[in-house]
């Protein structure tokens, strides 16, 4: 081979060299570069979370007549924790207490003073002023001041609200015993659709449970032992209805 054609196939081999070790080295820095999105995505979804629930109502949410952990704020918070990271937390806060209308509630949040860092917060009230008689007028006002609050407390994310129904107790011996009892499923409609439609305009989600609860005579298992509000097997119902909305809401 002459010197020249030396010459030509040496610089030949020189640049194919070069190439192929830039080459090398551009793969490997985009393999690097993958690696370090892939390490970040996996800490991200590792990362343990805490989140704040809280429950407004009254005898519903307290779960009067059940235990502590059957309340439906605690199954529900139970399943959440099922449905989510075992490293996340979940802190849930009641405030609710047997027998509170809409102006008992809106009370009893002012002097408690909840943070406003609540990711869901549920609200189910209004059957007291129904029990109590109060004028309807009074829930017209209070039911959206407190959908407000309730969207305070909530990070001031109306997304983050649940409005449940209010359950019809006319469907237990205790109803069928009052003197009034024709009169309560009408009266419990006239509060929930009052409710509904508040939440429909506001764009805030309301969930029905009442029509299980208008099963109690004929499941008594609906109800509890004393024969007027909703059993743990009760709320468990709310919670299949809540638990899919909750799971959207808090992700």
């Amino acid at each position: 081979m002459n010197r020249l054609a030396e010459t030509f196939f040496y610089g030949l081999f020189m640049i194919l060299t070069c190439c192929t070790s830039e080459t090398i080295n551009s793969i490997e820095e985009e393999d690097d570069i993958i690696e370090d999105i892939i390490e970040d995505e996996e800490e991200e979804l590792t990362d343990p979370q805490t989140y704040n629930i809280l429950a407004l109502g009254d005898s519903y949410t307290i779960g009067q007549s059940v235990c502590n952990t059957c309340r439906f704020p605690e199954q529900l918070k139970s399943e959440l924790i099922t449905e989510f990271s075992v490293d996340d937390t979940f802190n849930l806060d009641i405030i609710a207490q047997t027998g509170w209308t809409t102006t008992n509630l809106t009370n009893a949040i002012t002097i408690e003073n909840p943070e406003n860092n609540h990711d869901l917060v549920t609200l189910l009230i209004g059957v007291n002023n129904q029990y109590q008689g109060k004028p309807f007028s009074l829930y017209e006002t209070e039911f959206p001041a407190l959908v407000s609050k309730a969207i305070q407390l909530a990070k001031n994310d109306k997304d983050n609200v649940i409005v449940v129904s209010i359950p019809d107790y006319a469907f237990t011996p205790f109803g069928q015993n009052s003197s009034n009892s024709g009169t309560i499923s009408e009266q419990i409609n006239q509060y929930n659709t009052f409710a509904e439609n508040y939440c429909n305009q506001q764009n805030i989600t309301f969930v029905n449970i009442t029509d299980i609860t208008r099963e109690g005579l004929n499941n008594p298992n609906l109800v509890a032992s004393d024969g007027l509000h909703p059993s743990s097997l009760a709320y468990s119902l709310f919670v299949d209805r809540l638990l899919p909305i909750a799971i959207e809401k808090i992700e």
